[in-house]
Parts: structure tokens; sequence; C-alpha cells
């Protein structure tokens, strides 16, 4: 049920929701919310009231960073109290990432955070910005019989679908259904109505405030495994100078090369202190190290599960970790449990 009394602040950052094309080279060039207002008369339709807030200038999604993130998660901040809700326009190609990361940096979430977008301008004539951004909206607004908000979590929505924004994936560069949720239900689907999955949304605790990690160390990595890696492409990505955590992206249920050189230079970087998380390349299924003997092996040096956590999530969530300040051991201790509904534990 919408509330009419509920205010909603649209934080515009950029992407290809506000954009406009250069008529002389037919790229697509961030312009100003000006632009999308003037091509969007149905915000002022809506029963509730919207406010804005805007990057100056607006930020390619190609060019975010922990900077832009934490900047976003202030923004909320310093506007969660006089706010029902918070929707985020943003570019597509590195929302997923984003996503993870405000999960992570908000704790115990009370209002709904939802981050949206389009693969279209909005005002090109096919576009598939209205329908996202306004949906957007009214669920932001909208609250149980309670009067709590029916979805207390930071969730992205695209294409008729709210999905859990640690969960999700961008997966088609040209369709408009271009993310998924590969591993966790949707907690939302748009038809005529809004269809929620109460039974898959999170539940904060009312009685306790929000708070807020913006702590983030960028010094990680993500090396994906291909079959005839060198040494030297393992070797180099493992020396990086600063490096503290690793992102293993690893074959089917968890497997790599056991070769012993690279089995060496695994074990050699556990033994400095650097975090290596194991997670699987394929869309769907979860790393399971003791199915094979090749899996086996990375769970004996001591390199963590990430179950079946995305790269983005498992990269945004060992950012926080090691910001943290926590220990090595401590930090792959919380990799391997749930913090923000990011991942399914199975015993």
């Amino acid at each position: 049920m919408i509330d009419y009394n509920a205010k909603v602040l649209l934080i515009y950052t950029g992407g290809t929701i506000g954009m406009v094309e250069n008529m002389e080279t037919g790229a697509l060039e961030p312009f100003n919310f000006s632009h999308l207002r003037s091509n969007m008369p149905e915000i002022k339709r809506l029963n509730f009231q919207v406010e804005t807030y805007l990057f100056e200038p607006p930020i390619d999604s190609s060019d975010m960073s922990p900077a832009v993130w934490q900047h976003i998660g202030r923004v909320i901040e310093e506007n969660y109290d006089g706010y029902d809700g918070f929707v985020i326009l943003h570019g597509t190609d590195t929302m997923a990432y984003t996503a993870s990361a405000l999960s992570f940096v908000f704790e115990n979430l009370t209002k709904p955070v939802i981050l949206t977008g389009s693969q279209l301008p909005i005002g090109k004539l096919r576009t598939d910005g209205k329908e996202n951004l306004i949906t957007a909206l009214e669920i932001a607004a909208d609250k149980d019989a309670e009067g709590h908000p029916v979805v207390p979590e930071l969730s992205v929505y695209m294409q008729n679908l709210l999905m859990r924004g640690n969960r999700t994936t961008k997966f088609n560069a040209h369709h408009f259904s271009a993310f998924t949720s590969p591993n966790y239900p949707y907690l939302a689907e748009a038809g005529l109505n809004i269809r929620y999955n109460e039974k898959f949304i999170l539940t904060p605790d009312y009685s306790k405030p929000v708070c807020f990690n913006y702590a983030m160390d960028p010094h990680v990595v993500v090396l994906k495994l291909f079959p005839g890696i060198s040494g030297e492409v393992v070797s180099a990505n493992l020396n990086i100078p600063g490096l503290r955590g690793v992102i293993l992206e690893t074959y089917g249920t968890g497997n790599s090369p056991s070769t012993p050189g690279f089995i060496d230079l695994l074990r050699n970087a556990i033994d400095r202190g650097i975090v290596l998380v194991n997670v699987t390349q394929c869309l769907y299924g979860n790393v399971e190290m003791h199915r094979y003997e090749n899996g086996q092996q990375l769970e004996k040096l001591g390199v963590v599960s990430g179950c079946d956590i995305t790269t983005e999530a498992a990269l945004a969530k060992l950012m926080i970790l090691l910001g943290s300040g926590l220990p090595p051991e401590a930090v792959s201790r919380q990799m391997q449990e749930s913090l923000r509904g990011e991942m399914t534990v199975r015993g």
C-alpha cells in the first residue's frame, strides 16, 4: 500500500537514463537532471512527494569508485531521517557493484534504497527508463499494514523485477532484461500489480538504528582462472604491492589447477596474510571445494569458500571487511558468513 504522505529522495548519479545523444559523434553523453524531468511528467502525477539530489557533474558508471560509493552513502545518511525511501539513478554497467557495496555500507537498513536505470535514454521513444523509475519510486513509498516499508533493504529494480542488490549481476548488454539474481529469488515482480515475495525480504530490527560503514580497502584483485594460465600471471597478481585480498574465480564448484607451482603461489600468499576467496565462474550454483580433489587442495590451503556469492558482492564485502581493520583470520571467517543476505550458507 503506497503511503500518500511518503517522501522519497531521488538521487541522480548519472547513467544512460539521463543521457542525450551527441548529434555529431552519435555517442551518449551525460546531460543534466532537468532533461530527465522534462521527459518524465509522470513524476508529477505520483500521489506522494519526490525530491531530488543531483551529482554535479553526472558520473558515468564506468567511473564508479569506492569514493563515489562513500559519497552516495553519506547523502543517504545525511537525509535518512527526512525521507521514507531512496531511489538511486545509476548507470547499468557497474550497478551490481554499487548495489553490493552499498549493501555493506548500510547495516540494519530500515528503509528502501533502490537502484534503477535504463538501457535507453529517457528521451528515446522506446525507453525502458520511465517504467523502471516510476515503479522504483512506488516501491520506495510502499508500506505494510503496520506502517513499515515493504522492502527495507538495498535492492535493484530493472524491467519488472526487484532483486536483492548484492545478489544481482548484469548478464545482457542489449536487452531491457539486463539483470538477474541467479541464486536468490526475486523480491518482487511488477505486472498489473506489484507482487511482493515477503518471505525472501530482509526484516531489520526497528528498535536499533541503522549504521553506516564507510571504510573500504581497495587493495584487492579479481583473478580469473583459465586453462593454461601461467605462473607469471598468477605471481604478478598475487605479488601486487600492498595486496590484501584476492577474489579467485575458479571452475565449476570451486576447482583450480593442481600443479605444484600454482599451489605454492597460493600458499605463499596466504602465509603473507592475504585473504583468498573462492567464487565460481558459473552464473548459477555454488562453491563446494570438498567435492573434487582439486578443490580439496584449495580448502586445505585455507582458501575461503564464497558459497554462492557473486563476484561483485564478494569484491565489495572483502573491501569493507579489510577496511574495518580486522585481522586476516577474522576477515576470512566473516567472508563465510552471510552479513546482508548476500550468500546462502550451507551447513
